[in-house]
């Protein structure tokens, strides 16, 4: 694998989508593209200006012009880093190393993607990706209310279903509850949110004896996997840690569901 490099990426646009959540594009113009490399599922650390914010803030990429070498990305506003960021416009820069982590393996045959929350935005790449592919998508988007920030994004490149917690749009529920009332069936289901979902997302996909990837939401520090702050226990022995640990940031984000425990 390439060495990743820490480069400047140049702020194209940025907007508030949902209350605290914001969407921001940023271009790579210099000699190390980001963009150009990325695949779904994968991440970025983006640095503060403010020195006492000496670690960088891990966020999920949205979208990939690779073309064009930018990346969107989506995130809510969780600390004083991400407040920083939002507060930022067109023409700023931002220090990024990336892209980290390893991504979704695309697969053949029907596939099923489930965004929680804030592990939505990761699973509109791997939309588009898969819809670019030819295959067939649907997408379950659980939410807690009526504000379906990215819904209709996903239009574009699948069947959207929804659920919400207090039941106001789609099916009132789970993600898990939304897959079973509209009888979807996938060769391969794909995920990310948070852990009480991803536990369903394992289990449904152990019931119905199908393959699942999902990508997991952990608070990072290094980003690299030197540091073991962000371990999650799996099913093997480590190789790096002797012990039954996976470093999210560096074996993952994305794993297959047997192969961690939740």
């Amino acid at each position: 694998m390439a060495e990743k490099k820490k480069c400047m990426a140049v702020i194209v646009s940025q907007s508030k989508i949902s209350e605290g959540i914001y969407s921001m594009w940023l271009q790579f113009p210099g000699d190390y593209n980001i963009a150009a490399q990325a695949v779904p599922g994968q991440f970025i650390s983006m640095y503060c200006a403010e020195g006492s914010r000496l670690l960088p803030r891990p966020i999920s990429i949205c979208e990939i012009d690779a073309e064009g070498r930018k990346l969107r990305v989506v995130y809510r506003v969780a600390g004083k880093g991400t407040k920083e960021f939002s507060a930022m416009g067109e023409g700023d820069q931002i220090p990024v190393i990336g892209p980290l982590g390893n991504g979704f393996t695309r697969k053949e045959g029907k596939a099923v993607l489930i965004g929680g929350g804030i592990g939505i935005p990761p699973m509109l790449a791997l939309a588009e990706a898969l819809h670019a592919e030819g295959v067939e998508v649907s997408v379950v988007l659980g939410y807690r209310d009526s504000d379906l920030f990215l819904k209709e994004e996903f239009t574009r490149y699948a069947s959207v279903y929804v659920s919400t917690e207090d039941g106001s749009i789609g099916t009132k529920g789970n993600v898990i509850d939304a897959i079973r009332a509209n009888e979807l069936e996938a060769d391969t289901i794909y995920a990310c949110g948070p852990m009480p979902m991803l536990r369903g997302v394992k289990a449904y996909a152990a019931e119905k004896k199908t393959e699942a990837q999902i990508s997991m939401e952990e608070r990072m520090a290094c980003g690299i996997g030197a540091c073991l702050g962000c371990v999650c226990q799996s099913t093997d022995v480590d190789g790096h840690s002797h012990v039954h640990n996976k470093r999210v940031c560096k074996d993952g984000p994305v794993f297959n569901a047997k192969d961690v425990t939740l």
